[in-house]
């Protein structure tokens, strides 16, 4: 079983920056892949980013490639990875969810949250304009 806990969430202003946290509890994710999704309101669960443990690939959705980056510290036996959210927009306004799972890439899909075993319990963040 691994625990998610998100923070970092808040109000920004649109052209502003955030960097979300996810805090995982277990201490290795050695064929681990973890990965930020977002819901907006009235909206479908959508992919942002993934970031492959052992190797550090990212995968990124087109609507944040160039704004967001994913990234991972696994220093001090704690096990982290972050978004830094960047050029915010209105349309970033959703509830910001980790996910981990240890078969990610076997499943085939990064993007796919069906594909991850383990989730946060969300982080707001709302961009004003």
């Amino acid at each position: 079983q691994v625990q998610l806990v998100e923070s970092g969430g808040g109000l920004v202003q649109a052209g502003g920056s955030l960097r979300l946290s996810c805090a995982a509890s277990r201490r290795t994710f050695g064929s681990y892949a973890m990965g930020w999704f977002r819901q907006a309101p009235g909206k479908e669960r959508e992919f942002v980013a993934a970031i492959r443990w052992s190797i550090g690939s990212t995968y990124y959705a087109d609507s944040v490639k160039g704004r967001f980056t994913i990234s991972r510290d696994n220093a001090k036996n704690t096990v982290t990875v972050y978004l830094q959210m960047n050029s915010l927009k209105p349309e970033d306004t959703a509830v910001y969810y980790c996910a981990a799972g240890s078969t990610v890439a076997a499943c085939g899909s990064y993007s796919s949250g069906g594909c991850y075993a383990y989730w946060g319990q969300g982080t707001q963040v709302t961009v004003s304009s």
